[in-house]
């Protein structure tokens, strides 16, 4: 029986498919970055606001994962599951607006060559993230950008730089979600529903995962992966995982005030 749920998996499909047939050459270009950041003992800076943290997230720390990537994730600007009352998501939204917060952001870290950014924004306008990929090009590093560029072209600038994150990145990856996200029309509702982005950014961020462990593999220096119990056993796993995590803390420790070359 077709159903408005049978249009949503279509919709997602087609947005996989989409990626599949138009993104390659970007998540490649988006992967050599990485790589050679990671190669050369620096990091890949993950941020979001809102509904893009999920996908930091989900490049790193999650299972089939592995250090060299950075997660910045302000609660400020994520913590959603309250909705209404303290740290709402009235707050959070109003907050990733406030023009010069990316800026305070980024003093809590060191940054320097060989490091790059990967920045999730389905709109690509908001001032936050604006402010963190001016940012990240003060620095002289490589920002990757990964948004529904329909959904961004049809978007005002908001920013004071009057620049998008179309203007900005050196490596654009379209999530190749139609502007608005909401992928379904449902008989009799005004509203669209169902969305999107997050099918085609995950998609996106895994495929860039993937690629990059592929090239440090190739190049000598295979990650160390956050692995299923499922595959090495539960004492190798927890092994792992300790292993994973004194890694990663070797590498980030110089982003608070270690020092960098």
């Amino acid at each position: 029986m077709k159903n408005t749920a049978m249009d949503y998996l279509t919709a997602a499909q087609n947005i996989l498919t989409k990626i599949q047939n138009t993104q390659l050459d970007a998540i490649e270009k988006a992967a050599e970055i990485c790589a050679t950041s990671i190669l050369g003992d620096g990091l890949v800076h993950l941020f979001g606001t809102g509904h893009s943290r999920i996908f930091v997230e989900e490049m790193f720390p999650r299972h089939g994962s592995f250090p060299g990537f950075h997660p910045i994730v302000e609660l400020s600007l994520t913590y959603h599951n309250l909705v209404v009352g303290s740290n709402g998501q009235r707050q959070a939204m109003f907050l990733e607006h406030v023009e010069g917060f990316g800026d305070v952001i980024l003093r809590n870290f060191v940054l320097a060559k060989p490091d790059s950014f990967l920045l999730f924004s389905n709109s690509g306008v908001n001032e936050v993230v604006i402010d963190v990929a001016l940012g990240a090009k003060k620095q002289n590093l490589p920002v990757i950008a990964v948004v529904s560029v329909d959904h961004c072209q049809a978007s005002p600038a908001l920013h004071s730089s009057g620049k998008k994150l179309l203007d900005i990145a050196d490596v654009i990856i379209d999530n190749c979600t139609p502007a608005g996200d909401a992928l379904v029309n449902v008989p009799n509702l005004s509203d669209p529903v169902g969305p999107g982005s997050t099918i085609g950014a995950a998609a996106v961020t895994n495929a860039i995962k993937v690629r990059v462990a592929e090239l440090l593999t190739a190049a000598g220096q295979p990650p160390i992966v956050l692995t299923s119990s499922v595959f090495i056993g539960k004492e190798a796993s927890k092994q792992r995982f300790d292993d994973c995590y004194d890694d990663y803390r070797d590498r980030v420790q110089k982003v608070y005030g270690g020092c960098r070359e």
